[in-house]
């Protein structure tokens, strides 16, 4: 499942009830796409000196099992989707331990200008595109 990601669960990022609360996960899957992205030579630095953003459109996750303090959890990311204007990436985290799923899920993207507006990344940077279309072609 194309890229793979690694990170250990802090002790802030628990809850009172001893489990990683809900909203971090969302900020894992940031990581791991920041990761990603520079493991294909796209860092964000990059895509913003060739004025290209890519926002979030939209977050969907389900959540299959808890996650603890000190689990290590396993982040695989891949390229569901794309089209040059936008993007789905999905996400499958587990327990490095147990194999256990943590959560399933996916975040949407689209593709702007430093102004927000909206770019053909096919166009705006072909160069870009062909990476995002081989991910998506080796899916």
């Amino acid at each position: 499942m194309g890229f793979t990601f690694e990170r250990t669960v802090n002790y802030y990022e628990t809850d009172k009830m001893g489990v990683v609360h809900h909203s971090n996960y969302i900020r894992y899957m940031e990581e791991a796409r920041c990761q990603w992205l520079n493991s294909i030579d796209m860092p964000f630095g990059t895509l913003e000196k060739n004025n290209i953003t890519i926002p979030v459109l939209g977050v969907s996750c389900d959540y299959k099992y808890h996650a603890t303090f000190e689990d290590t959890i396993v982040i695989s990311l891949y390229m569901k989707e794309y089209n040059g204007v936008r993007m789905t990436v999905g996400y499958e985290m587990k327990d490095k331990k147990t194999g256990k799923v943590f959560l399933t899920g996916e975040t949407r993207h689209c593709f702007t200008n430093k102004e927000l507006r909206p770019i053909n990344l096919k166009k705006h940077a072909p160069e870009f595109s062909n990476k995002f279309q081989k991910l998506l072609d080796e899916n």
